[in-house]
Order: C-alpha cells, then sequence, then structure tokens
C-alpha cells in the first residue's frame, strides 16, 4: 500500500525538488500547510531553507509546532531535513540572536567553527550501529551538504542514533529518534544515497 506523506509548506525549502525525490522513492506525496492532512499523512516531512529564525517564524504563522509534536509523541514519523531538522532542536543561534527551537531533540544549532563557511558540497558520514534511515548504505556513502550552522553537543543526544559528518569539526548529520528523524544534508540532493534514505524512511511508515 503507498504511503501517504506530506510536506509542509510553511513558507521555506526546496519543496518541489523534496516533492520530486520522494514521489521517486515510492510514497504518494503533498505539499500543503493543511495542519490536518499534516497530521493525518502516514509521514511528515519538515523541509526548510535559511536562516533558522526565518523558518521558525514561518511554522509559527501557521501554528504548526504542536501538530509536530503531537505527531512525535504519538510516535507517527516525522522527517525534518537541512533547516527543517534544525528547528528540531532547542535553539538556533545565528548572528548573535537565539531563537527558541521545537524542542524536540535536546541541544542547539551552532555556526560551524571551520575555516571554511558555508560548508557546501559532498561528505562522508559516520553511521551508529543500529541506524535504520542508513541501512544499506555503504561505509563511505556520501551526502550533499549546504550550510553554514549545525547542531552540536552530541552528548546531549545519547538516548538516540546520531549520524554524524566532520567539517574541521564533528557535528551532528542526522538524528533517528523514536519517530523522529533529522537530516542535516539535502536527501533530494543526494544522488542515489539520498534515495536510499528516503526509500528507508518510507518502508518505516
Amino acid at each position: 500500500m503507498t504511503k501517504r506523506v506530506v510536506i509542509l509548506d510553511y513558507g521555506s525549502g526546496n519543496l518541489r525538488s523534496a516533492e520530486r525525490a520522494l514521489e521517486r522513492a515510492g510514497a504518494d506525496v503533498t505539499v500543503t500547510a493543511d495542519l490536518t492532512a499534516a497530521a493525518a499523512a502516514d509521514g511528515l516531512v519538515v523541509p526548510g531553507v535559511g536562516a533558522y529564525a526565518a523558518c521558525m517564524a514561518g511554522v509559527e504563522a501557521i501554528d504548526a509546532g504542536p501538530m509536530v509534536a503531537a505527531r512525535v509523541a504519538a510516535g507517527r514519523p516525522v522527517l525534518g531535513i537541512c533547516v527543517g531538522a534544525q528547528i528540531l532542536f532547542e535553539y538556533g543561534d545565528e548572528h548573535g540572536t537565539v531563537t527558541k527551537g521545537l524542542g524536540l531533540l535536546p541541544g542547539g544549532v551552532t555556526r560551524l567553527r571551520a575555516t571554511r563557511i558555508p560548508h557546501m558540497g559532498w561528505n562522508t558520514v559516520t553511521v551508529p550501529d543500529g541506524s535504520r534511515l542508513m541501512a544499506g548504505m555503504p561505509d563511505d556513502a556520501r551526502f550533499y551538504f549546504v550550510h553554514s550552522y549545525a547542531a552540536s553537543g552530541l552528548d546531549a543526544l545519547e538516548d538516540a542514533l546520531v549520524t554524524t559528518a566532520a567539517h574541521d569539526e564533528p557535528f551532528v548529520a542526522a538524528v533517528e529518534h523514536g519517530a523522529l528523524s533529522a537530516a542535516q544534508f539535502h536527501p533530494e540532493k543526494s544522488g542515489d544515497t539520498g534515495a536510499r534514505l528516503l526509500r528507508n524512511w518510507i518502508a518505516q511508515l
């Protein structure tokens, strides 16, 4: 049976490329701001590009936070992508401004301490044992990143499965915690490995 996936349209995110990638991975995809549809879907994708504060403002404008939290509490799958993954954490600190996030994952998002910003392009990741998102991936699997900020504080995520990458220093590349999944990279831009990740996620719905 085809799984129904909603991509939450709150005014931010690469919606069409995510929609196409999820359709290719076998899902029945709807892009909408309708919270009732988002709550009822088999899977919910929270996209996001640009600034953390702007993404949170968009989520708050349609009052989507409680719906996302309720889905996670009920064990109904949610996947955050790029800044859509970042806003699942407790806060984002950009340009000296701290913005409250959805608080579904512990810790915050801060600027990468690296000589070259943004971190843009392909990078390998280190996958934890038991990862379902990364099941069947080769050890040298690469994903496509475009970001200047990332979640750190890996110790706070001790009860989660955390995939890491490094750009001068380690950062959170992906998280799996119950029904909640988050990817700092763009699966929809990551070729075969991104497609495999999306198929793995859809298989869990």
